[in-house]
């Protein structure tokens, strides 16, 4: 098909709305022409200008099939000409449906028990809350609804998903957070840590933090506690070693639900099938999303544990049906889509490529980066990974932000054919590629990636810059 791309491009400016985008400079064309994706196949991706790029990115963290798989787009035709939808209210169902929610229970970590569908990961988290909630009205614990998250976690944009995100960009001009609401120290032993404090110090004065925080907000009041396995978008971090054996504890003792979101690492982005199952996590819910389809159809889905549906099952007779819905909840197409997705997860082992790809890419970041002059920390799990660059390694000074180090990464190395994201929270370049990718395409996003890094050393340097 041949679009013509200077009238694609004038419609699109003059009528989309774009996520996390300057309206103004858009919209008087200081950005640019937006980039028309026309196809993509593998990791790679293809412009409407003929332009391939390496999607270091897997989109939003969810291609992880790649990019281009005929048997998924089959399962997609296949139930749109079977049936294109119904709804899942009053047990209607669709055999997709059936047979995915019995596969997700099953594969779960944990004592899994329903399934919840919705079409976001922010969607799935909003149900959460509201599971929350209700799990407490029904026990008779009616004050027990603080949801306590954490600085620089990420768990959506919509108002109680956006309100349990620990960035304030997030909430600035939106009259977020609400107060039901709170947030408890990052997980991040480079930036916080105290002098000479090891990791698992540090996670354990984490955990105390925590415990005092419940206790000055009243064990009664505290329903749940909401966190991602590995930090994604606030800067992909994983947890120093023995925080979740600090932390759990101190939710059990409180009587706190843990809810797991594993939007971005669910399907195997860690190496394991569920990062929950890779950090010893044992959740009360679980949330997912994209990597359910790997981005090829909206579905999300709210996994409910035994302790929790039990109450919910035993309220039934005295409050009426579970009120709470949408209209696509467990959308049969998004239900073929995940099945297929889910079939080619399990059988070419993709949790185990991002184990073992996953420990070369790590190698190869650490090598290429962890002693250049910029860099302050080098971190990551199978197939996600960052590189935070600093002013003054030494005593760990940031950049000044003028100076959009980590921005300018970017653009360097997509400027070379590679999409790798400057992440919001500071001068991190970060990597997501699917998981299909090999350890020769982890060669160029790495050759790429440590010339681009580079390149912005070599301007700072010739601006006067002291590094």
């Amino acid at each position: 098909m041949t679009i013509n791309i200077k009238d694609i491009a004038e419609k699109d400016r003059n009528s989309v709305l774009h996520p996390f985008t300057q309206l103004k400079d858009f919209a008087s064309g200081k950005l640019g022409e937006p980039t028309i994706v026309e196809t993509g196949n593998g990791i790679r991706i293809q412009d409407a200008h003929g332009n391939q790029l390496i999607d270091g990115f897997a989109g939003l963290y969810c291609v992880n099939v790649g990019y281009g798989r005929t048997e998924v787009a089959e399962a997609i035709s296949r139930q749109a000409f079977r049936l294109a939808y119904y709804h899942s209210y009053a047990a209607h169902t669709t055999d997709e449906l059936a047979i995915l929610s019995d596969r997700l229970v099953k594969m779960a970590p944990g004592k899994m028990s329903k399934v919840f569908y919705g079409m976001s990961g922010s969607d799935a988290n909003e149900t959460q809350a509201k599971l929350v909630w209700y799990y407490n009205n029904l026990r008779g614990k009616p004050t027990k609804k603080k949801i306590i998250s954490r600085d620089r976690g990420y768990h959506g944009c919509s108002v109680v998903s956006g309100s349990m995100t620990g960035m304030s960009f997030y909430h600035d001009h939106m009259d977020l957070p609400l107060p039901q609401i709170t947030h408890t120290g990052v997980p991040h032993h480079y930036w916080g840590a105290n002098p000479g404090e090891t990791e698992r110090e540090f996670s354990t004065r984490r955990a105390v933090e925590l415990d005092q925080l419940i206790a000055q907000l009243g064990p009664d009041n505290v329903g749940g506690f909401i966190a991602e396995p590995v930090l994604g978008t606030g800067g992909i971090t994983p947890p120093p070693e023995g925080y979740w054996e600090a932390i759990q504890p101190v939710l059990k003792k409180h009587d706190v639900l843990l809810i797991a979101d594993e939007v971005i690492t669910g399907f195997g982005r860690t190496g394991s099938m569920f990062g929950s199952q890779h950090y010893g996590i044992e959740p009360d819910l679980i949330t997912v999303a994209k990597g359910l389809t790997s981005a090829y159809f909206p579905l999300s889905a709210a996994i409910v544990g035994e302790k929790v549906y039990q109450v919910l099952e035993d309220g039934a007779d005295r409050v009426g049906a579970f009120s709470h819905g949408y209209t696509y909840s467990g959308h049969p197409i998004g239900a073929a889509a995940a099945n297929a997705v889910l079939d080619i997860v399990e059988k070419e082992d993709l949790p185990g490529n991002a184990r073992d790809v996953g420990a070369y890419f790590q190698a190869q970041l650490k090598e290429k980066f962890a002693q250049l002059p910029i860099v302050g920390e080098v971190r990551g799990v199978g197939l996600m990974g960052a590189i935070e660059f600093v002013g003054d390694r030494e005593s760990k000074t940031r950049f000044d932000p003028s100076l959009k180090v980590g921005a300018r990464v970017s653009k360097a190395a997509r400027d070379g054919g590679l999409i790798a994201r400057a992440m919001p929270h500071g001068d991190i370049l970060g990597f997501a590629p699917p998981l299909v990718t090999t350890k020769d395409e982890i060669d160029e996003i790495v050759s790429i990636a440590e010339k681009a890094v580079r390149s912005v050393m070599d301007e700072l340097m010739r601006d006067g810059q002291k590094i």
